[in-house]
């Protein structure tokens, strides 16, 4: 088969698969209303099951709910009716995935569901079938065709299930009023969440490994503590910690181009007076910010009374995984 086949075939399977996500618009009525209405005022979780192909989907489903803000996990229903029914609960919603609309698994297990009083909420692409019929909210997801050639592996099926999830787990989060700070919470590991819950105070050098000097100390001495603490800078505090400058490693090689004396000048005649400075309880991206925009590498950190409580500088930021 040619390179020019194989790129018509795909672009093929895109096609069809628009078109049935494309029919899912016209689906978003008052049925998906009121499967968002069960679900926010589901006091336990939501329950999704599914079998194969829609069991891939389901779980996917349940930890973008789970994610959102929406309490869920997925139930396989070949191990419910063997001991895993015990999860759900009274206070649950059961949102049950089936293309056909009548997979035997969960068709055994929903008589279960129903004497519980557990809502049920259908998502088939068939809406005269068991699953639905037995449904207190069905959402069609029925497609004109599969875009297999041989009309038998779900492919556009489950792209539609899975955008129904979607949106969904996204109607939910806005009704709940989830904020990018809630999902954070939900992901500290990952980048977004080192983001959004870092803090100046979790990554800045404290105590003894605060680059500083007194404001009567040579040059020299302010060199040797830029050089023994490894931040790119010396901060310049008075008798009560107090910053009153700060000299970077780029001041000093300005310096050395003007034929400084190193040995011989005090730090309080180049030190920098009036420079930048962040607070500890600022969000770390933030302080990323400030760098980028001012072209800055270090930052000494100063509480309100603008006493030196710490420093850090970009490797600490890209250490954190901040950058």
């Amino acid at each position: 088969m040619d390179k020019t086949k194989l790129k018509q075939l795909a672009r093929a399977v895109i096609d069809i698969e628009m078109r049935s996500i494309a029919l899912l618009k016209q689906r978003i009525d008052d049925v998906f209303v009121q499967a968002c209405v069960l679900m926010l005022e589901c006091k336990g979780r939501i329950i999704v099951l599914g079998m194969g192909k829609s069991g891939h989907i389901g779980n996917k489903i349940a930890a973008t709910l789970a994610s959102t803000g929406s309490p869920a996990f997925f139930v396989h229903p070949g191990e419910a009716s063997h001991g895993d029914l015990g999860m759900i609960t009274a206070d649950d919603v059961v949102l049950a995935i089936s293309n056909s609309g009548e997979t035997d698994e969960i068709i055994t297990i929903l008589p279960v569901i129903k004497r519980l009083h557990v809502p049920l909420v259908a998502m088939t692409g068939n809406h005269c079938s068991t699953i639905a019929e037995l449904a207190d909210v069905h959402l069609n997801i029925g497609i004109e065709e599969e875009a297999c050639p041989l009309g038998l592996a779900p492919t556009s099926s489950t792209t539609a299930t899975l955008v129904m999830g979607d949106a969904l787990a996204v109607a939910l989060l806005e009704a709940r009023g989830f904020t990018a700070d809630d999902f954070a919470r939900s992901h500290p590991g990952g980048r977004l969440g080192r983001r959004l819950l870092l803090y100046v105070s979790d990554l800045m050098r404290s105590g003894d490994a605060i680059p500083r000097v007194k404001e009567n100390a040579s040059f020299h001495s302010a060199l040797l503590e830029m050089t023994k603490k490894g931040l790119g800078m010396t901060i310049i505090v008075d008798d009560n910690n107090k910053m009153v400058g700060l000299i970077t490693d780029g001041d000093l090689r300005r310096l050395l181009d003007r034929g400084f004396d190193i040995r011989a000048g005090r730090i309080s005649d180049v030190m920098t007076a009036d420079c930048k400075t962040v607070s500890a309880n600022i969000l770390a991206a933030e302080a990323l910010q400030i760098m980028e925009e001012y072209k800055i590498n270090s930052f000494p950190v100063v509480d309100d009374d603008n006493t030196v409580v710490g420093a850090f500088n970009m490797h600490d930021l890209l250490k954190a995984g901040v950058v």
